[in-house]
């Protein structure tokens, strides 16, 4: 005789055949049979946020560093409607993520609309795939189906519907579905071939690393690449870290939009190389018809834009493609990368007497240097959105992937301690430091006390400047009042100690540097308060480097 199970115990069956670690969420009446099923799991655990959409940063975060869908849950109506921002935040991040929403009854109703909305079509422009279950019998197939969508490339987000009617009934086809053994496929052998023949006729190749080669075997075989033809790189803002950027031939981050070294370097260059390349970044180049060849390396066809239109494409798995490049390949002899790797000289030669400007409150560019001294080879930062974001994307030497977790794609505020608390979860033998402003911290702030309940250690590093800094300095930029940006602050230290962490406040450059070591070194959950000074932005992120160019 076949058994008999409810439908949330099918579905939980088939979260743990797919190897779901985590649940993240915040969940409600409609998720209570849910809820049920997941308290006798012993295979998945329930980690209760303060928000929905500190959950679905955790989840989101959790895909990103091991590659496997997050799964996270929340209540219908405005639980359901706080995933929107974390669902935008993984679809456009390329980041997998399982939603999992509660919903009234659908074969009758006990209180109207009460609560209700569409959220399968509110979610349908901001994930991969967004379905309801209409019959527990279904709950296998949709299951697998949205943990397929989510990982295949581009990963992103999916959601399910589980209405609370069909979440209790019974159900007798419970058997997970298996999933199915598929690989990428290779480049084909005629691209691969005529983008060897563009590099090797080329007088200056040059590599751009972008968000999609972000994984690891890729970021492997580029490295191959590099050291087999001396070919110079830079990355995106979230290609960073996916080579060791100690490397002798990186050439910086494209932190900026255009105007900096990096971007001179590139201009100096016939031949890119352009690796994951992802319209949601802001490309590090502009392509016009000047004769220089772009080569698009990614697992999709280029999306072409007034600005990107490559005359090359190898398209199949990105690791795999850069093999079969860097296999290929002889290296020209009359290759001169010198004027390109003078850029990355002077670059470093401009930064390093501003890194070393100890005034107080702390210098942006002084900050990064503190931290990356602060942090060890494996550390993990995890950067809100801000305008020292820039500063560490441009700054900070990273040695590893996801060392740098940044967003550049939704660019959102308040994601910067979710992330960290996940990877201080994933990771509990490294350092991990969360780097938000103020106003990014206090949108997701309660998620201190999930923290230090779950007993992670984890530094929370503030920058204060009592404002919406980047939008007061583009306001001010573009000739504006200053006016409607800048607010008040708790004091953080005893907001910190409110939750159970430890708080402090820096009170100089020589005091930072202690505070941000012995948090480094002392278990739980820690909180810096740091007075930032933002005031010389202007001059300092829009250098002139015309003389520099005419020089070289």
């Amino acid at each position: 005789m076949t058994d008999t199970k409810k439908a949330s115990d099918v579905f939980i069956d088939c979260l743990e055949a797919e190897g779901c670690e985590y649940i993240f969420g915040v969940p409600g009446e409609e998720n209570l049979d849910f809820l049920d099923s997941l308290g006798r799991s012993d295979k998945i655990k329930l980690i209760l946020t303060r928000h929905e959409q500190g959950a679905g940063f955790m989840a989101a975060t959790y895909g990103r560093h091991t590659g496997k869908t997050g799964v996270c849950v929340a209540t219908l109506g405005p639980g359901a409607t706080n995933f929107v921002t974390s669902a935008a935040y993984a679809q456009l991040g390329g980041m997998p993520v399982l939603m999992i929403t509660g919903q009234k009854p659908i074969k009758k109703s006990k209180q109207g609309r009460f609560q209700i909305v569409d959220i399968v079509s509110l979610m349908e422009p901001v994930t991969k795939y967004s379905i309801q279950i209409a019959a527990g019998d279904n709950i296998p197939s949709r299951v697998r189906e949205a943990y397929r969508l989510a990982e295949e490339e581009k990963p992103g987000a999916t959601l399910i519907e589980l209405p609370e009617d069909i979440a209790e009934e019974p159900t007798t086809d419970y058997k997970p579905l298996p999933k199915s053994v598929a690989r990428r496929p290779s480049a084909e052998p005629k691209a691969v071939r005529a983008a060897v023949k563009a590099i090797e006729a080329a007088k200056n190749p040059i590599i751009v690393i972008g968000a999609g080669a972000n994984r690891k075997l890729a970021g492997r075989m580029l490295e191959q690449l590099v050291e087999k033809t001396g070919i110079p790189f830079l990355t995106t803002q979230m290609g960073k870290g996916v080579i060791d950027e100690r490397h002798p031939k990186f050439l910086g981050c494209a932190a900026l939009s255009a105007g900096d070294f990096v971007h001179r370097a590139v201009e100096a260059s016939d031949c890119i190389i352009n690796v994951g390349h992802d319209v949601i970044e802001k490309p590090p180049f502009f392509m016009q018809d000047n004769g220089v060849t772009v080569i698009h390396v990614s697992t999709k066809t280029a999306e072409v834009d007034p600005v990107y239109f490559p005359q090359i494409e190898v398209i199949g798995d990105i690791g795999n493609a850069i093999w079969q490049i860097k296999e290929d390949i002889v290296p020209n002899r009359s290759w001169d990368f010198d004027q390109m790797l003078s850029y990355r000289a002077a670059e470093v030669a401009h930064t390093e007497p501003l890194a070393n400007d100890t005034r107080f409150p702390i210098f942006p560019p002084h900050l990064v240097k503190q931290v990356r001294d602060c942090m060890p080879h494996d550390g993990i930062i995890c950067l809100d959105n801000g305008v020292y974001k820039i500063w560490f994307a441009r700054c900070y030497t990273a040695h590893l992937p996801n060392t740098v977790l940044l967003d550049n794609a939704l660019a959102t505020m308040g994601a910067g301690l979710p992330s960290a608390m996940m990877s201080a979860m994933l990771y509990p033998e490294r350092k991990v430091m969360a780097i938000c402003g103020d106003g990014g911290f206090m949108m997701n702030s309660q998620e201190m006390e999930t923290a230090v309940r779950l007993g992670l250690n984890l530094t929370v590093l503030i920058l204060r400047d009592d404002a919406y800094g980047m939008i007061r300095w583009k306001q001010a930029n573009m000739g504006f009042d200053d006016f409607g940006l800048t607010y008040g602050n708790p004091d953080y230290v005893k907001y910190a100690e409110s939750y159970g962490a430890t708080g402090h406040r820096a009170e100089s450059s020589e005091h930072l540097k202690e505070l941000l070591a012995h948090c480094r070194d002392t278990p739980g959950v820690h909180l810096i308060d740091c007075p930032v000074d933002y005031t010389e932005n202007d001059q300092i992120l829009n250098h002139d480097i015309k003389t520099l160019s005419a020089q070289l």
